[in-house]
């Protein structure tokens, strides 16, 4: 029998590469596009520049940092964009893979956007593209669950018949996991380790920074790298909930 497996997560500013190696463990990602917006890493992420690693921030209407994330307006008053690609120019362009990309960037940063969620999604579904994930993107919004905390995941999970939801190793500090096995869905943990690649300016590898610099240095390669961060750390899930048929 196929098993169905969901992973859930708030739109990220062009997200880390772990991000996705949750996503290559997975079927469907459900966008929490109506949950209240995250200040963390939903409008910001890094960058590795000569100095060091810098961020590259989407400036927000103040009036909405409390609303949901699909009501959030992105602040086109500041030139951020200009600043974005300066600083991406500046930091990558002698990169091995720098002119791959760079023109799909240059003309993200050549038009206007609105909404932080639009965009998040947007280059997140790029970045699946040239990684080679196929996870099919579904917005929460459209699943029209209710409800809060682990209640509103396992809801979300039902909404797609999920048999399996795949958390990252952070969720077992706040998930309550028999909720899960109430409603007959394995709960899972990613298991993630970083594999390094070559980056300009530094000597010992920085992880966790935006999947720019990923594709960037690594470009092709990017997507192997990705899929194979768990097998610095087997086995590569843990589990919780009802017994799996993974061995």
């Amino acid at each position: 029998m196929w098993d169905t497996r969901v992973a859930i997560h708030q739109p990220q500013f062009l997200p880390y590469p772990g991000f996705f190696h949750k996503l290559s463990l997975v079927d469907t990602l459900v966008v929490m596009d109506d949950v209240q917006y995250d200040k963390r890493f939903t409008n910001r992420n890094r960058i590795l520049a000569p100095q060091g690693p810098i961020w590259l921030s989407v400036p927000i209407e103040k009036s909405q940092k409390f609303s949901s994330n699909m009501e959030v307006r992105i602040n086109n008053g500041l030139p951020w964009m200009e600043e974005h690609w300066k600083r991406i120019a500046y930091s990558y362009r002698n990169s091995a893979h720098f002119g791959l990309y760079a023109p799909y960037f240059e003309a993200l940063y050549g038009r206007e956007h609105r909404f932080i969620a639009e965009l998040d999604i947007e280059t997140t579904r790029q970045a699946m593209e040239w990684l080679g994930l196929e996870t099919m993107v579904v917005l929460e919004s459209d699943l029209g669950v209710k409800g809060a905390g682990t209640e509103r995941l396992v809801n979300a999970c039902a909404a797609l018949g999920a048999d399996t939801y795949v958390s990252g190793a952070g969720g077992k500090s706040y998930m309550d996991e028999r909720l899960f096995g109430a409603r007959g869905i394995r709960l899972e943990y990613q298991r993630y380790a970083p594999r390094p690649y070559r980056q300009r300016f530094v000597s010992e590898f920085v992880p966790d920074l935006s999947v720019l610099d990923l594709l960037f240095n690594a470009g092709p390669e990017s997507g192997k790298l990705v899929r194979e961060s768990g097998d610095a750390a087997p086995p590569v899930l843990e589990e919780q909930g009802r017994p799996s048929s993974i061995a």
